[in-house]
């Protein structure tokens, strides 16, 4: 069987959440006999196609971009001629670009989607795009939500129950590299042995304004490890609010994500906006046995983090119930420590990339025939 992605972005060019989720399947299906091409857009002058982890990566040429959404000319014709040697084709939505190529190449394929998350902040574009929207999603064979939680607060995929199926992402631990005894020490000596942890890339919904005034009046470490668009003005926040105890690490080579992931205390996941569909960095801290805080906004993230079992649930955008959230764990490390295991013990039993890929390729298999 072979199986076609399409998505704006894909490794190497970027490393985001979808990007990851897409890589993993990619990845773990050849095992299960699945040849997997994935089509992108790419600002590289190089479009050469790349192997990756056994599978093949084709890029286009991103010619510009409206509202985040990539457009390429030369899409239109790979696409085709790519869906033409697949046996099933996998889209990942959202991006508009894409339901126009699906109708504009015709594609005869069994097809499948799987809706990462609702279009939360371009409300104004959503009305134009949103007849399209409705065509693409009643087009397709099947669409996979990433947490029961998000479908049970999503009105759009209210429509579409008929055909609806739940796969949570899931990673595998052994593709993460292991921190040298050197690294880990490098570590403890820049931000201590104890300390709370956020890894992501700094956007307008990861809530990290909330963490850094929730952070005064704490003493305790708070690395943040990732680069984006808000950097600027988080620095100058917490400058302004005179916060000493926040190390802005910027972006950080895997090595050095996994040695802080192993030594912190414990994860932050302050993000408060429905932007943030499932949460990859939190599954990470599952992963690595970590009690965890989040904000309950109707999706994945609360699939991941269960309540006073693996972490701590607050309301979205509240700092007063975050900075308590941390005292809580920081003030109470046998608890934390019990959260921590019980995190471990969901990623095992439902976040690993071995259950969400054959999920996958039952599903490929169920199309097609």
């Amino acid at each position: 069987m072979r199986v076609l992605h399409f998505f704006k972005t894909s490794f190497p060019d970027s490393m985001g959440g979808i990007e990851q989720v897409i890589n993993q399947i990619a990845r773990g299906s050849q095992l299960l006999g699945v040849q997997t091409d994935v089509l992108s857009l790419t600002s590289n002058p190089c479009l050469a196609t790349i192997a990756i982890d056994g599978y093949q990566v084709h890029r286009v040429k991103l010619n510009f971009e409206i509202a985040s959404t990539g457009f390429s000319y030369s899409a239109f014709a790979r696409f085709a001629q790519l869906a033409k040697q697949a046996d099933v084709i996998h889209y990942h939505y959202p991006w508009p670009f894409m339901d126009l190529v699906h109708f504009a190449t015709r594609v005869k394929r069994p097809t499948l989607v799987t809706y990462h998350s609702d279009i939360i902040r371009q409300n104004r574009l959503l009305k134009l795009y949103r007849p399209l929207q409705q065509k693409f999603l009643a087009s397709v064979d099947k669409i996979v939500a990433t947490s029961a939680n998000y479908v049970q607060s999503s009105q759009v995929l209210d429509e579409y129950v008929h055909k609806l199926s739940v796969i949570p992402i899931g990673l595998d631990k052994s593709t993460y590299p292991k921190p040298t005894h050197e690294k880990l020490n490098y570590w403890r000596d820049q931000v201590g042995e104890k300390f709370f942890l956020f890894v992501g890339v700094l956007r307008y919904y990861k809530g990290l304004h909330i963490l850094l005034e929730a952070a005064q009046g704490l003493d305790y470490p708070i690395v943040i490890v990732g680069a984006g668009p808000t950097e600027i003005e988080l620095k100058n926040q917490a400058n302004a609010l005179g916060l000493k105890h926040i190390h802005f690490l910027g972006y950080l080579p895997d090595e050095d994500k996994v040695a802080l992931l192993t030594l912190c205390f414990g994860v932050l996941f302050p993000s408060h906006l429905r932007s943030e569909a499932f949460g990859i960095a939190l599954l990470e801290g599952a992963m690595y046995g970590k009690p965890m805080i989040s904000s309950e906004i109707g999706t994945g993230t609360t699939y991941i983090n269960i309540a006073n079992d693996t972490g701590l649930v607050i309301p979205p955008s509240d700092a007063v119930a975050l900075r308590q959230a941390m005292r809580y764990l920081w003030e109470h490390p046998e608890e934390s420590a019990a959260m921590g295991a019980n995190a471990l013990m969901r990623y095992t039993n439902h976040f690993t990339a071995e259950k969400m890929v054959r999920s996958y390729v039952d599903l490929y298999k169920d199309i097609v025939l």
